[in-house]
């Protein structure tokens, strides 16, 4: 029977994984997701996080196809970023699926 190794990560290492992994994001093929999630740490692995820093808000996320590795839109570079966002905003922006015309016959204009 072969057993199981058990390694330690550091949170180092994960944040230059997590970047490495957003280096090769096609925005064109991306999966894109929003959730709920620590403003300022959007992963959840700080479990030492002060009480002070726990924010929560909707923060924006991508992957590959058939890939679990989710990345933060924060580690992803700057031209993905913004291309992920240009393609998927109606699924993105706040509130998430309503049309702007919606949003817009709303508004108060008095």
């Amino acid at each position: 029977m072969e057993s199981e190794r058990t390694v330690n990560v550091t949170a180092k290492y994960l944040d230059a994984l997590r970047k490495a992994v957003g280096l090769y994001i096609d925005p064109e093929t991306a999966i894109v997701e929003w959730v709920y999630a620590q403003t300022l740490d959007p992963y959840g692995d700080d479990p030492n996080l002060p009480a002070e820093y726990r924010q929560v808000g909707r923060e924006n996320f991508a992957r590959w196809p058939n890939n679990d590795v989710w990345v933060w839109f924060g580690d992803l570079p700057e031209a993905t970023r913004d291309a992920l966002w240009q393609k998927h905003k109606s699924e993105l922006a706040f509130p998430a699926g309503l049309p702007l015309e919606c949003l817009m016959a709303n508004r108060n204009d008095a």
